[in-house]
């Protein structure tokens, strides 16, 4: 118990689940609501750019996927930083990591879309199922490749082993 954070594995598990999160986010968004993949792109990237970016039309656009992924990939790290300390500081175990990490996405999605629609109101366009799914996808994920990665560093000769 009260293990040190790895900052290093905190940064992999917070891209490794932030890819995860967007993926199933983009594909649900086309499969399940027949929508564009790029309206939640775009509702990201509203949070640096402005509503202008909402769709319609919820196309592709360069800029607006970069200033996306920055802002998204930003916000997984600090999300997986945050979940990784925590992690740390209880001594748990991968599959308890997994499930701690689920409700930890669970309570950003609410944070995230009941909490900053007063800062951001198109965010009550993205309550649902699928938002729901992809934040309890993204903290199981950061929960499990944190603590992978953080017991692997614990291990006898980790030091020696190539980053």
């Amino acid at each position: 118990m009260g293990r040190k954070l790895d900052l290093k594995g905190a940064i992999w598990a917070g891209v490794a689940a932030g890819v995860v999160f967007m993926v199933l986010e983009m594909a649900l968004v086309a499969l399940v609501m027949g929508d564009s993949p790029w309206a939640p792109p775009r509702m990201i990237a509203a949070i640096g750019m402005g509503e202008g970016v909402l769709p319609p039309p919820a196309t592709f656009d360069a800029g607006v996927f970069a200033v996306a992924m920055a802002i998204h990939f930003a916000l997984a790290v600090v999300l997986a930083i945050i979940l990784g300390w925590g992690i740390s500081r209880f001594g748990l175990g991968l599959v308890v990591s997994i499930v701690a990490g689920a409700v930890f996405g669970l309570t950003v999605y609410y944070i995230n879309f009941y909490g900053f629609t007063a800062l951001f109101p198109w965010f009550a366009m993205g309550r649902g199922t699928i938002g729901i799914v992809a934040h309890a996808a993204f903290g199981a994920v950061a929960g499990g490749v944190y603590q992978t990665i953080e017991a692997r560093t614990r291990l006898p000769g980790a030091s020696e082993q190539p980053a």
